[in-house]
Parts: C-alpha cells; structure tokens; sequence
C-alpha cells in the first residue's frame, strides 16, 4: 500500500486497516514461526504497511490539535 492511497482515506478506515492489520500481521508471524512462510517478505511488507497507517494517524493527531 503506498502512502497516496493511505493519505486519501479516512480516519475511521485508517483505523480499522490498522487494526485488521495488526492482527493478520500477528497470526503470519506466529504461523512462521511454526511453520516457514513461502514468502517471508510478506512480514516485512505487512509491518512497513502498518507504519504507514500509524505514521499517517499520528500526522491526523497532531494536526487537529494545532487546528
């Protein structure tokens, strides 16, 4: 996901991406851990992506209390 797509959605769809995120990102680590992933830079892909959505909530924070 780039950060254009994420820049153009909502605060509530950052949201939940986030969230949904997160969880898929803990069961692909663990299903790792007990049997190796056909691709493991899938984990990478999937932490960069959620440091996109946290770095873009966090903009959306301090925004709205400059505002």
């Amino acid at each position: 996901m780039k950060a254009s797509v994420v820049r153009e959605m909502t605060t509530q769809e950052i949201i939940d991406k986030l969230e949904n995120d997160k969880l898929a990102y803990a069961k692909a680590k663990m299903g790792h851990t007990i049997s190796p992933l056909e691709n493991p830079l899938t984990l990478k892909d999937n932490r960069r992506d959620i440091a996109r959505l946290s770095t873009e909530l966090r903009n959306r924070e301090l925004n709205a209390d400059k505002q």
